[in-house]
């Protein structure tokens, strides 16, 4: 920098450019500094914003893995619910004189009622369609169609097998057989309308 005695302004001189190229005025300079400040603030922006969704989907799966940990125990305790079932409904009910078979009676019907409610209080629920019920693809699976159910078209006309779910998530479908529809007749023209 230097000062003329004559002239009370200060006069600064440039460094010369290496390269020979014009020296940027300030204003562009100053409008590049803000542009680069500018993607560097959005950089940041998206960087915090994909953290913290990173934070949310790891927080969610130790959640659901919390939440739905018992579920390939659970679907192996499916079977052993589906047999003490089939092996109440294989006694009619009133059949039985001989007391000691009362009694095993009594305890395969409470070790039932037992597994169901440990099933309840962690979130498993029984999924058991009635015939006439509408048939659902999320919770039902067909098996085959039945013909002259008496039932509407589409609803649940037999029930194979019952299903489960964990709190949302489907452990087994209920099997189902689906009432057919009636065969629609197809409208005839008359004859007389080609006269």
């Amino acid at each position: 920098m230097s000062q003329d005695n004559n002239d009370d302004t200060i006069r600064t001189d440039t460094p010369a450019n290496d390269a020979g190229a014009p020296d940027i005025n300030l204003e562009e300079r100053v409008a590049q500094l803000e542009s680069e400040l500018a993607e560097s603030k959005d950089r940041l922006l998206r960087t915090l914003a994909e953290s913290e969704n990173q934070r949310r989907r790891a927080q969610k799966e130790r959640e659901d893995a919390q939440r739905y940990a018992a579920s390939a125990f659970a679907k192996d305790l499916l079977d052993v619910a589906d047999n003490l079932g089939r092996a109440l409904a294989s006694i009619e009910p009133g059949s039985v004189q001989d007391e000691r078979f009362k009694g095993l009676l009594d305890g395969v019907a409470a070790t039932e009622r037992a597994l169901l409610a440990a099933f309840e209080r962690h979130g498993i629920k029984r999924i058991a369609p009635s015939p006439g019920d509408r048939f659902d693809v999320n919770l039902h699976q067909a098996m085959f169609e039945v013909e002259n159910s008496g039932q509407p078209a589409g609803s649940v006309a037999q029930v194979l097998q019952t299903g489960y779910q964990m709190h949302d998530r489907l452990l087994r479908p209920a099997l189902v057989g689906v009432a057919k529809g009636e065969a629609q007749p197809r409208n005839m023209p008359h004859l007389d309308t080609f006269a």
